[in-house]
């Protein structure tokens, strides 16, 4: 398994854990498919009024895509497949709040959760950084949800800059990306417990409010997302070129500002 899952039933919070930390908490297509399972899952659980979701160890909270899982894709530009649609709770038809709890490293594919989520909770370890430009990638889906969440300048300098800088915690707090900075390991407590109060609350108040939230960003990021393929396609190196660019920039120098 590289999802856990864990309900409190006297608080009604349940805490969503991306839990491969030995590959950062890199999705798989494991996880991908456990991921859509837990968010259906938890739509019909009413002992399950809040949900915070997180990531195992210290060093990340999720690094995107597994680069080490095969995509398969039809032989057709109008078919392409981004296995990571589906992965978050909006995108599951789940109306309960979602709090991030981030430690350590969010970068790529993680955004597709991050803006997926209703509020961010992150300690002082947490660093987030778009790699996609510095390994000759379009930033597109990421690009559209993380210009809902921060203000543009910061979302088009995080996309553009790629590997070469990282937006620290302080930072991220600062602009409005994270509501809460807690001390290194803290982040999962101070998210639960926001949690703790939103499950508190009627249901159906808290769930509609998630919805009226929600509605006044999704038409922008649906139009985003409808131009996201053919900028993908038009944009990406191949294959066996980004896999060069990736080689050569792991572990590379990076500014944190």
């Amino acid at each position: 398994m590289s999802l856990t899952r864990t309900t409190d039933k006297d608080t009604g919070v349940a805490v969503v854990t991306l839990d491969r930390p030995d590959r950062l908490n890199a999705i798989d297509l494991a996880m991908v498919a456990e991921l859509h399972d837990a968010w259906g899952e938890l739509r019909f659980d009413d002992s399950v009024r809040a949900v915070v979701l997180t990531g195992a160890g210290e060093r990340a909270f999720c690094t995107g895509i597994d680069r080490d899982s095969v995509v398969p894709q039809p032989d057709s530009p109008y078919m392409t497949d981004d296995p990571l649609l589906r992965i978050g709770p909006k995108a599951n038809d789940l109306w309960k709040p979602v709090i991030a709890a981030v430690r350590g490293m969010a970068c790529g594919g993680a955004f597709y959760l991050l803006g997926e989520s209703d509020f961010l909770v992150a300690d002082r370890t947490a660093t987030f950084f778009d790699p996609h430009t510095g390994y000759g990638m379009v930033s597109a889906y990421e690009s559209v949800l993380m210009a809902q969440r921060m203000p543009y300048g910061e979302a088009a300098r995080m996309a553009l800059m790629g590997t070469a800088e990282r937006i620290s915690a302080q930072r991220a707090y600062d602009i409005g990306l994270v509501s809460e900075l807690t001390e290194p390991g803290g982040a999962l407590a101070a998210a639960t417990e926001c949690a703790t109060v939103l499950a508190g609350y009627p249901a159906q108040a808290v769930q509609g409010t998630v919805r009226a939230l929600w509605a006044a960003r999704e038409g922008v990021v649906a139009q985003g997302f409808a131009q996201a393929p053919y900028l993908v396609a038009l944009g990406n190196l191949p294959g066996e070129r980004q896999a060069e660019l990736f080689a050569g920039r792991r572990g590379g120098e990076f500014r944190l500002r």
